[in-house]
């Protein structure tokens, strides 16, 4: 039995979801092919469900690519408008996307991911707005972002058109475990990059002559700052490139890094550390580096006595489900949600092992999740 917080009375709203419904849309969505930037195919098959369950559809156009943004009026004049959201594209490898539904769960079988991540959040979103589509139900407004490039770098979430967006809360589901997860802690996270020049010569005349950025390069990653730092703080140099040839000291390296914390005084401390260790290494060995730094987004944490973090805790527990609150060390839409002052929980949606070709998600979990997403559509109010 769901409590609606908004009447004040006691409704059964989980014979509204549709099961069979629901597995059927989340694997026609994983058999759509939607890599980062190349969603477009996807948008307009959700455009056109979108449609027809109520839903006035724009896109929002960006550089690289471009965001769906939904609404569907509420029948609860007092209430705010809510935003559901999750994120449009698949990690690779996607191509011929290969699963088997076993009952159970559904899983890849193939060399390539499944695609729960993040299609079956999308799942979870249009059949609970289909439920209340076809039940009449009641509910707050309706704001549906569906964003895209996400894996990315969160280049929707980035790019998003605010201006347009009616919601102060919002509900991401773009987090992995069983249903009950709920993400009340991000951290912030900084990427960086250093250019490392030397001089080249001939390493087989002449070595002498030149200065190895490759050298260079190798002992600043031994010296700098690296792996687990603290708690709530990770670095990390993920990518070097450098070198022409074997017969020539190499002139140039170029090194990509981050930061992670959820302490931004940490976070820059630790970005000091790695510099200053890498600028004088460079000085010791003659060579020249080059730091460019971007910021890549801001962490969040809620409140465990936040109003919006009790709310949803209450529809756990009306749906059964025990909430679990978590602080992860990756980042979310829901971190730019809140940056831009939209209060964004970003939950778990039962995706599991993800961004790997052992991906599964259970249908109980699927289940579940759309549950979730219909019971706080129905007693919104904050």
């Amino acid at each position: 039995m769901i409590k609606s917080l908004m009447k004040k009375e006691l409704v059964d709203i989980s014979s509204y979801i549709d099961r069979q419904r629901l597995v059927e849309t989340f694997t026609e969505l994983i058999k759509i092919n939607s890599p980062s930037f190349h969603e477009r195919e996807l948008a307009e098959y959700l455009a056109r469900k979108l449609s027809l369950i109520g839903c006035e559809v724009s896109f929002q156009d960006y550089g690289e690519s471009f965001n769906l943004i939904a609404y569907r009026k509420g029948g609860i004049k007092e209430a705010s408008t809510l935003m559901l959201s999750a994120h449009m594209d698949t990690i690779e490898p996607t191509d011929g996307i290969s699963f088997i539904n076993d009952g159970e769960l559904v899983r890849s079988i193939g060399n390539t991911v499944l695609g729960a991540d993040d299609k079956s959040a999308i799942a979870q979103i249009i059949e609970a707005v289909a439920a209340v589509h076809e039940n009449k139900l009641h509910t707050c407004g309706l704001e549906i972002v569906f964003t895209s490039a996400e894996e990315k770098g969160l280049c929707g979430a980035k790019n998003l058109d605010f201006g347009r967006i009616q919601s102060k809360h919002a509900l991401v589901l773009d987090s992995g475990g069983s249903v009950g997860n709920i993400v009340v802690g991000a951290p912030s996270h900084h990427t960086y990059e250093m250019r490392v020049t030397g001089k080249a010569a001939h390493a087989g005349i002449e070595p002498e002559r030149g200065i190895s950025a490759i050298k260079c390069a190798a002992k600043i990653v031994a010296e700098v700052p690296d792996g687990r730092i603290d708690d709530v703080t990770t670095a990390n140099i993920g990518i070097i490139k450098g070198g022409t040839a074997t017969n020539v000291v190499p002139k140039e390296v170029v090194l990509n890094g981050e930061v992670r914390s959820h302490n931004i005084k940490t976070l820059e401390s630790t970005k000091k550390r790695i510099f200053d260790a890498a600028e004088k290494v460079a000085a010791e060995t003659g060579a020249v580096i080059e730091i460019k730094v971007k910021e890549e987004y801001n962490s969040f944490s809620i409140d465990k006595d936040d109003s919006y973090l009790k709310f949803l805790s209450e529809i756990f527990d009306s749906c059964g489900i025990k909430p679990a609150f978590t602080v992860t060390g990756g980042g979310s839409d829901a971190n730019i949600f809140n940056g831009r002052g939209i209060k964004a929980l970003n939950i778990s949606n039962g995706m599991q092992k993800v961004h790997s070709t052992e991906e599964f998600i259970m249908l109980e979990d699927l289940y579940k999740g759309c549950l979730i997403v219909l019971s706080a559509a129905v007693s919104f109010n904050q």
